[in-house]
């Protein structure tokens, strides 16, 4: 008893301190506390208790409960839950929640989730923040719209700026600043920074019948909605996890999990909700570990679109099972805004197994604060622009590199490695894209250890990329927001034409799935960018295939696990998988098949459950005499 009461308590504490914006331990080591307590007492009150009773200002009462949601860690959790139906998942963004009340049109009342039946009027802030419409377009009944209040890595600097020119304490991160805010008696003008995505709307009597429908609904009411995705099968869910990983990784804000939903509305209505949360939705989160590191130096890299990206070099430390000695800063913004340093005592955290991420300083060194005053990669001038330093020359060897590389990459060219392109850029015979395909054996042949033989096969293989699909083709040309996956939507949903393509317009994009006004305006502003590219490699003699039908093979329903170092890239090993009958997931369990990796021995979770289940691990080589190729 005694236990339980020490964890109630701590629970309590904890959950008051985070809503106030001054969290003490991180998101996991609460869930901990909560699965400790659910341990010893599944039916004790204060897991039902959403959010906190600490409101500082005017309380308004919400005429639907604002409910917390179920979690998992499991995929198998998730399909058994869905049990075969259909599902619409979306990045569960790590803000505040906030319910947005329209009446005769107009926005009338805002106000934070609170302890989920009282919530703090905020309209005020909420007048604040551009993306919340002050007016809808066409509904004139009263309606109530749901969503997350966030931080995107770029307001965060600015308003972290701004705040000291105010005078005010300097925040710490993205996460606590949003509910800090919100709280906020005084400067209330600051929430400008902050900006909202909409997931629910509540009408008094309604004729959508999907979650789709509403998200059609908001997205028409000129609401930014997150992108979303229809899950049916386990593969769509393993993708889908795939993508939060790589938006966690390269994303502007912060998600920590992904929420789903039942499509079908009836099913809303029939499975009801507990006092805790609705059983029709259902959240999946990483887990993850955080802990402290030193910084022993930050190096800066030169990325294809010519921002200087920051990495710190840390002391060798163990996070989620594996050994990370470095840590993205993620921009110019971030490094600046804390001072970052060589000896800075650093808080990182790993999640899902991808990149570590920094997220806060515990302790700053006495060293001098530095950074770049030139390009590391050409030595050129840089130019700061808001968070970013950029390095604008246009020849700049670095930034052609990553471009290329990343194209040869996607496009297929065997045997044209990163040393070998460095050398054909340092002897101007390669520019850009389009130049690879102006190499000839005579030129190759002037590249160090390159010989007869290897060039007339480096030829051969720049000869046969020309001939791909088109989602392999868009893929390899860097479009923002052009994940193999984002492509294939494009093209699988009707724009199969390289002449489709490049007279794309937003709108087109917003009518299919998955993609929202701000992912489809990137899209489309970044092939607007390329159409030179496109135009000249048409000219070069690509030509587009048609899509390859799933082929019946050797590995046809079987199921693998990538983890740990690879050669290719990961997108590249799910594509030759899915391209072979087989299906890549995103974790190991017994009805995994293989899991491949290069790594001979690793503390990896996924390399050591593999082992615990006697599942075969594999290195690449040994995938590709497994497919027969």
């Amino acid at each position: 008893m005694k236990k339980i009461e020490s964890l109630e308590k701590e629970i309590i504490r904890h959950k008051s301190l985070y809503y106030q914006g001054k969290p003490e331990i991180s998101d996991i080591e609460y869930d901990k506390l909560e699965d400790e307590l659910k341990l010893l007492d599944p039916e004790n009150t204060i897991l039902s208790i959403v959010g906190t009773s600490v409101i500082s200002g005017e309380k308004i009462e919400h005429e639907k409960k604002m409910l917390s949601l179920s979690k998992t860690y499991k995929v198998d959790d998730l399909l058994s839950w869905a049990n075969g139906e259909k599902v619409i998942s979306t990045f569960k963004i790590d803000g505040s929640s906030c319910s947005l009340v329209y009446e005769k049109g107009s926005l009338s009342i805002a106000k934070t989730r609170g302890d989920g039946r009282f919530g703090e009027n905020i309209l005020n802030k909420a007048l604040c923040i551009s993306s919340i419409p002050k007016k809808l377009h066409m509904y004139k009944n009263k309606v109530e719209v749901r969503g997350e209040v966030f931080c995107t890595e770029e307001n965060f600097i600015k308003l972290s700026i701004e705040m000291e020119n105010r005078g005010l304490e300097k925040p710490n991160n993205q996460r606590n600043i949003v509910a800090g805010l919100l709280g906020r008696k005084e400067n209330y003008e600051l929430s400008e920074f902050l900006s909202f995505q909409a997931f629910e709307v509540i009408f008094e009597e309604s004729e959508l019948q999907t979650e789709k429908d509403k998200m059609e609904w908001l997205k028409e009411e000129s609401f930014i909605i997150p992108d979303y995705v229809m899950c049916l099968k386990k593969s769509d869910y393993d993708e889908q996890i795939e993508n939060a990983k790589l938006f966690m990784a390269e994303g502007d804000h912060l998600i920590d999990g992904i929420v789903f939903s039942l499509n079908d509305l009836s099913f809303h209505q029939t499975m009801g909700e507990t006092a805790h949360h609705p059983r029709y939705k259902m959240a999946y989160k990483f887990q993850g570990e955080f802990k402290l590191a030193k910084i022993e130096s930050i190096s800066w890299q030169v990325s294809r679109n010519g921002y200087l990206t920051p990495v710190a070099n840390i002391e060798e430390t163990v996070l989620s099972g594996a050994k990370v000695t470095r840590v993205t800063l993620h921009n110019f913004g971030m490094v600046k805004q804390f001072e970052l340093k060589k000896g800075d005592i650093i808080e990182v955290v790993r999640s899902g197994e991808v990149i570590p991420k920094f997220l806060g300083v515990s302790k700053s060194s006495s060293n001098e604060f530095v950074y770049p005053q030139e390009c590391p990669s050409c030595s050129g001038p840089i130019v700061e622009e808001e968070i970013r330093l950029i390095c604008k020359n246009p020849t700049c060897a670095g930034k052609i590199k990553d471009e290329i590389l990343n194209f040869i990459s996607k496009i297929g060219i065997d045997d044209l490695s990163g040393k070998r392109l460095e050398e054909l850029i340092k002897h101007k015979i390669v520019t850009d894209i389009p130049s690879l395909y102006l190499i000839d054996k005579e030129k190759l042949l002037k590249l160090e250890k390159v010989k007869e033989k290897l060039a007339t096969k480096i030829i051969k293989n720049i000869e046969k990329s020309k001939s791909v699909n088109l989602i392999q083709f868009l893929s390899a040309l860097g479009i923002t927001g052009g994940a193999y996956n984002k492509c294939e939507k494009v093209v699988l949903g009707g724009f199969d034409t390289i002449e489709k393509v490049v007279n794309l317009t937003v709108q087109d994009l917003i009518s299919l799935d998955g993609f929202a006004e701000k992912s489809a305006t990137d899209f489309v502003g970044s092939i607007n960018e390329k159409k030179e590219t496109i135009n000249k490699l048409i000219s070069l003699g690509f030509n587009f295939k048609k899509l390859e039908e799933i082929k019946d093979s050797k590995i046809s329903g079987l199921k693998f696990c990538i983890t740990g170092s690879l050669s290719m890239k990961r997108s590249d090993l799910q594509k030759i998988i899915k391209q072979n009958g087989g299906e890549a997931v995103s974790s190991v369990s017994s009805k995994t098949d293989y899991v491949i990796t290069n790594d001979t021995e690793s503390t990896s979770s996924k390399f050591v459950k593999a082992k615990e289940l006697n599942i075969p691990i594999i290195n690449e080589e040994t995938f590709i005499e497994l497919i027969g190729q």
